[in-house]
């Protein structure tokens, strides 16, 4: 969430910022209702004070000896009785102007960064670099991760749909064994970087989902249960971010850093007939995802790292793959800048997005309401959230069985995952 101060001080740059994204924000009618607010604020604290010496002046005069009858008290009582009515009035018709204003906030993205490029949309994203283009298999007959998984008996969807419908799937045998591998690994090489694992709460109430940001613009994309106020998480990023939601963090104790895996689940709307086959869009699949709260001077350094923790799991995997800056056009909602992955699908001769990382500075925490403190030092502050995928792990197994595709037919396992599958070969 952005800050109203933020927005009043400096409305043309806030203005500015959000034009640089995709979609339209108008902040002109949060100014008005903000200058309402304060105006009626200001009509209510001179009110308040009125009553307050009214009340202290009844009192002298009463302590020094004069009639409570006393017509001047009785017009000074008149005259408290009726501030007293007026700030009846007035209370609720500010609370409902700072509700409108909240609501209108909250509709808002975050402002892009200074270091995020400028543009309309993913074709004006920005590469940063590649690795491995050496791995890059030089087979010209690799066939779709689907269609591989499928002659491997690994890889099932008609059966999937008959079970749920279409953008499921049911991975059988080495399959599933491929993926349990996949998470250990990403867990493992996580948790030795300095991530504690936690395994959080797949449903989440509302607060939670509009604390990260999905709520209220995205309720069409997530799954919420008919009877109650829950819905299925769209990614750990939720549950994990706000663990820590409306408490006040000590200083001495950032940065922290999670790192969780969870099925997520999505209704992927607006991408219908778009990845309809294999791995890459479903409603549900797993993924490993790392979360950081950390001081505000340290997040973009965080950042960098937090990429770099991500291509650990792709370099120790052999993937080829590339890292892109998200233009202005391209950031989700939260993020104030925003790093993809994206890994080579030898199949569609394609790099294809396998992990987002996002610096979210104070937005989430905002929304969220945490906050650090500083030993000595008065006040608190917001602290900085970030969130990365560490990785996706159907993309992954996607890259997998097309990258080490051998013209038998076969897959071989990248060496880095064999002690955790126990076998070379699919």
């Amino acid at each position: 969430m952005l800050d109203i101060k933020q927005i009043r001080e400096n409305p043309q740059l806030v203005q500015e910022r959000l034009n640089s994204r995709s979609g339209k924000y108008d902040i002109e009618p949060i100014l008005q209702l903000d200058r309402q607010q304060r105006e009626l604020e200001g009509t209510r604290s001179q009110l308040q004070a009125r009553s307050n010496e009214i009340g202290k002046i009844v009192g002298q005069k009463i302590k020094s000896g004069m009639n409570p009858q006393d017509p001047e008290i009785q017009a000074l009582r008149d005259e408290g009785n009726s501030v007293k009515a007026t700030l009846s009035e007035l209370e609720p018709q500010e609370k409902d102007l700072k509700a409108e204003i909240a609501q209108l906030v909250l509709a808002l993205p975050n402002l892009p960064s200074d270091s995020t490029p400028l543009g309309k949309n993913e074709e004006d994203n920005v590469e940063v670099r590649r690795w491995g283009d050496e791995y890059i298999p030089q087979n010209p007959n690799i066939l779709p991760h689907w269609e591989i998984g499928e002659k491997l008996g690994i890889l099932n969807v008609e059966r999937a749909v008959k079970v749920a419908q279409s953008r499921f799937v049911t991975l059988i045998g080495a399959g599933a064994a491929l993926e349990r591998a996949l998470i250990q690994f990403m867990l493992s090489l996580h948790t030795q970087a300095g991530y504690v694992e936690v395994s959080p709460p797949l449903l989440v109430n509302t607060e939670s989902l509009t604390a990260t940001g999905q709520l209220p613009k995205f309720a069409e994309e997530s799954f919420k249960c008919a009877d109650d106020d829950l819905w299925l998480i769209p990614t750990a990023e939720v549950p994990v971010t706000n663990l820590y939601r409306g408490e006040i963090l000590a200083a001495e104790n950032l940065p922290i850093y999670h790192c969780a895996f969870t099925p997520c689940f999505r209704r992927e709307a607006g991408s219908y007939g778009r990845d309809m086959r294999g791995l890459i869009r479903l409603h549900q699949f797993n993924k490993v995802e790392m979360v950081k709260f950390v001081e505000p001077s340290k997040s973009f350094d965080e950042l960098e790292k937090l990429v770099g923790n991500a291509e650990a799991i792709l370099q120790a995997l052999k993937l080829p793959y590339r890292v892109v800056n998200l233009s202005t056009g391209d950031l989700g909602f939260a993020s104030t800048k925003t790093y993809d992955l994206e890994v080579w699908l030898p199949s569609s001769g394609k790099y294809r997005e396998i992990s987002s990382c996002s610096n979210t500075i104070d937005f989430q925490a905002r929304r969220a309401d945490i906050r650090f403190k500083e030993a000595g030092k008065k006040g608190t502050q917001f602290v900085h959230t970030l969130n990365g995928s560490g990785l996706a792990v159907g993309r992954t197994m996607a890259a997998i069985l097309e990258n080490y595709q051998q013209p038998d037919g076969t897959v071989r396992i990248p060496e880095a995952l064999q002690p955790y599958l126990g076998r070379e070969v699919l």
